[in-house]
């Protein structure tokens, strides 16, 4: 080894090739310098010696180098097969060791895994002793307690991968078996603590029931309880370890609320009544005389705050070590537990079932309302108090103190649904309405008077909402009025329904002021959908309601043209830009009533018409059996007038009357006036049937003008048949025809211009005469001045 490193030290760390190299390098140049030398013998001896010494002392340094040359070959054959040595037989024992090693380590393994095996099988077999032993010495925390350990230490043995024992799901049996156990014991010591006496009808929470009902709670501690634990808190922490504790506070708290809480919300002649005894608390009830139809808020407050204080007093007000929850010191109430259960339920029966009914219907109660908003918060902190609710504002106290929200929307519900009702109610019960009708309303302020307006009193408007304007130059009083009339009574209390909330609007916040305007806009719109509905049947079938509702559309529309001026100036800002206006809707129900009114027009004249088709068309009245048919027909129609006359009578407006009876009476008389002049043979004694025919519509039809229930008011629109009879005259010349020769029938044309060429053409005229006359020459001289 000292040889090698001095041979490396030496020749500056090369290997043998190196060193070889400049040896031979060496020995070239020393062959070069003897050829130089024998090249110079010419020169000085000097040189020649001076050569020769150097050249004897170089060469013992030659020498050194080639035998270290030598050495190190020699050296690296020996290193070589030491290579070989440890490469085949070190490297095959080491792999040996390796494996080997290997091997044990997972010995090593496995049998730690099989002694912590029977570590956890040793703990669990200890852990179910320790709790059956807790168990029957009723020590049910530590029972829990170990169950829970046990519990640990199976799944512990069932998390691990590749290890499966037979064992297991027997102690997986067992394990589920001692549960059971333990839970039959606390389910025991539950019902001990806390009894339900109800009725036999369980299913049933009616007031008898709920009177009949009583709750036990065997949990008032005894002197020596009191310094050993009360039972009480042993039983809830067991069921509390063993996650049992929600499952049966839930079905306590369902109970509390069906058999107790809900009833005191819904019954307000129910009464809790609280009774103490060394050894149990009873809770129950008794019945009064109730001086309301509903509690109010602050009672139903009171009885529940009464009910969760006993309560809290008796169980509620019991630490538990919950675990899995997320609280700092993993330490919970039981009060706490069931507001979390309950609550949300019982906030809500209290905000449907009491507050809702609380929210005043009038704006002027909305200020004694904060005494509602006072007691809710007042029986929430008391709730805080006792632990049962925590430190957030719940929905209750936020819908409570929501109240001109709730309160304009319950109004508008109201205001919808008593419309509804009203919309829904019978048609043919009618009032009267006149030009001097009027309706109380407040006095509608000055367009300049601003924005803040003070409640004036009342002043008689007229009943279709005009306002009598106080100029030197007045109008009549009935300029803009609705003609006399009759109308359905619930349309009338429809419209006072919605002065009144428009009137309530005026007085109210924005946001109320808002939904209520737009709440009588859906008034409107529910009425021009419901009522064509709702009444289809009894609209096509009867013409008085079909004239009734034709009225009650004019009357709505005729107020909507001034309903939102009446109000601009009374309302909200943002009402008062001309956005309140209820113009936009008189078309729609104007239209409204007009279709209803049309379509029974069309029923009445299909009716005549049939009536009059079973004339025979008027010919052949010489047969005695046509003339009977062609007069039953006319009195048929005349009967039908009649009716139709005394059915809508007082109900329409005179000039809509008598508009309609004219219409009617025009189509029964155009339709005969057609049916004779279409005749190609007319014998004399035709003619006089036909005339007398004639006379009976003549003398008859204007009787059935009676728009007024007074007879002798009815005369001057009987005399004015003309007016809305177009075909009347037509038909009075027809008659004149049917009895006049052919000079009077040639003197009534008068060339073109007399009254029957008014109503009758020259091929109409010629058609009567070729019909009535034999063709002789007298008759070709009439047809030709016919032209």
């Amino acid at each position: 080894g000292s040889l090698v490193a001095a041979v490396l030290a030496h020749s500056g760390r090369l290997d043998k090739d190196d060193l070889g190299t400049r040896v031979r390098r060496l020995s070239r140049r020393v062959e070069e310098l003897k050829a130089g030398l024998g090249a110079g013998q010419g020169r000085g001896g000097e040189v020649c010696n001076m050569i020769n010494k150097k050249y004897s002392e170089f060469l013992p340094s030659m020498q050194s180098a080639e035998e270290l040359v030598a050495q190190v070959d020699g050296l690296s054959g020996n290193i070589e097969v030491l290579r070989t040595d440890i490469e085949n037989k070190v490297q095959r024992d080491l792999n040996v060791a390796v494996a080997e090693f290997t091997e044990l380590k997972q010995q090593l393994e496995r049998d730690t895994l099989v002694l912590s095996v029977l570590k956890k099988l040793q703990e669990f077999d200890r852990a179910v002793k320790e709790h059956k032993t807790a168990l029957r010495e009723k020590k049910y925390i530590a029972a829990a307690q170990q169950l829970e350990k046990a519990r640990s230490s199976l799944r512990n043995l069932e998390s691990r991968k590749g290890f499966e024992l037979k064992i297991l799901r027997a102690l997986g049996t067992e394990l589920t078996v001692q549960t059971q156990n333990m839970l039959c014991h606390l389910g025991e010591e539950w019902q001990k603590l806390i009894v339900w006496q109800l009725p036999p009808s369980k299913g049933e929470s009616s007031l008898e029931a709920v009177v009949h009902s009583e709750l036990h709670l065997h949990t008032v501690p005894s002197k020596e309880e009191e310094v050993a634990g009360p039972p009480v808190v042993s039983v809830l922490q067991a069921l509390a370890v063993l996650g049992e504790l929600r499952t049966r506070l839930k079905a306590f708290g369902q109970f509390l609320l069906k058999y107790i809480l809900k009833p005191l919300i819904s019954y307000p002649s129910l009464q809790p009544l609280t009774e103490e005894r060394p050894d149990v608390f009873i809770l129950r009830f008794k019945s009064e005389e109730p001086t309301l139809d509903q509690s109010s808020p602050m009672e139903v407050f009171d009885k529940i705050k009464l009910i969760f204080e006993a309560l809290h007093k008796y169980l509620l007000n019991v630490p538990l070590e919950q675990p899995g929850e997320d609280r700092k010191d993993g330490r919970v109430t039981l009060a706490e537990l069931l507001g979390e259960l309950i609550w949300e339920e019982l906030s809500n029966c209290l905000v449907q079932n009491c507050l809702v009914n609380s929210i005043p219907s009038n704006s002027s109660k909305l200020e004694q309302y904060t005494e509602v908003i006072k007691s809710t918060e007042e029986f929430e902190k008391a709730l805080k108090n006792m632990q049962f609710l925590k430190g957030d504002t719940t929905d209750l106290l936020k819908y409570a103190r929501n109240v001109n929200s709730h309160f304009a929307s319950k109004k508008c519900q109201d205001v919808i649904a008593a419309a509804r009702n009203l919309m829904t109610s019978e048609i043919h019960n009618t009032v009267k309405i006149t030009p001097d009708s009027s309706v109380t309303l407040p006095q509608l302020p000055h367009p300049g008077s601003g924005d803040h307006l003070k409640t004036q009193k009342p002043s008689n408007l007229l009943h279709n909402g005009t306002v009598n304007l106080e100029n030197e130059t007045k109008l009549s009083r009935y300029t803009f009025s609705l003609p006399s009339c009759r109308i359905s009574s619930s349309v009338e209390q429809l419209m006072e329904l919605v002065y009144q909330t428009l009137l309530e609007a005026t007085v109210s916040t924005d946001q109320c002021c808002v939904q209520l305007f737009y709440s009588v806009r859906r008034i409107f719109q529910l009425f021009y959908e419901v009522v064509p509905t709702y009444h289809k049947e009894s609209l096509q079938k009867f013409p008085q309601l079909a004239a009734i509702h034709h009225n009650n559309c004019m009357y709505l529309a005729h107020h909507l043209l001034t309903l939102g001026h009446q109000f601009r100036y009374c309302t909200t800002n943002i009402l008062s830009n001309e956005a309140a206006s209820f113009v936009d809707l008189v078309p729609a129900f104007r239209r409204l009533g007009m279709e209803c009114f049309k379509a029974q027009m069309r029923v009445q004249k299909e009716e005549i018409l049939e009536r009059l088709s079973s004339a025979r068309n008027f010919s052949n009245m010489d047969d005695e059996e046509n003339f009977r048919a062609a007069n039953k027909a006319i009195r048929q129609v005349l009967h039908q007038l009649k009716r139709l006359g005394q059915v809508w009578q007082d109900v329409f407006p005179v000039n809509v009357y008598c508009k309609a009876m004219g219409t009617l009476l025009n189509t029964a008389l155009a339709e005969i006036v057609t049916r004779i002049v279409a005749l190609e043979d007319i014998s004399a004694e035709d003619a006089d049937r036909l005339y007398s025919l004639c006379r009976i519509m003549v003398e008859e039809g204007p009787q059935v003008f009676t728009p007024l229930p007074e007879e002798d008011k009815n005369k001057k629109y009987q005399e004015e048949v003309p007016i809305y009879v177009q075909k009347w005259m037509t038909f009075k010349e027809l008659m004149i025809i049917l009895q006049a020769n052919l000079q009077e029938i040639v003197d009534q044309w008068a060339d073109g211009k007399g009254p029957l060429a008014a109503e009758f053409s020259a091929v109409e005229v010629k058609s009567l005469i070729r019909a009535l006359f034999q063709n002789t020459e007298r008759r070709a001289a009439a047809l030709a001045k016919i032209k």
